[in-house]
């Protein structure tokens, strides 16, 4: 089960896109860290962002 708290935002500082590249927006909500550039969203496991192109989930 995913723990939305214990995801640090500063980590966005570090964090870019595998794909494009450009910076990351963080989704609390969603649990999720969005590539606008790419269109994906990077599912948040238990405080850890899953930056695999393969569980991203395409954005509509």
């Amino acid at each position: 089960m995913t723990n939305e708290g214990s995801f640090d935002p500063k980590m966005l500082e570090s964090l870019v896109c595998p794909i494009s590249h450009q910076r990351l927006d963080y989704d609390a909500q969603a649990s999720e860290l969005i590539s606008k550039s790419a269109n994906l969203a990077f599912p948040i496991r238990d405080g850890i962002p899953v930056m695999l192109v393969d569980e991203a989930r395409k954005l509509d």
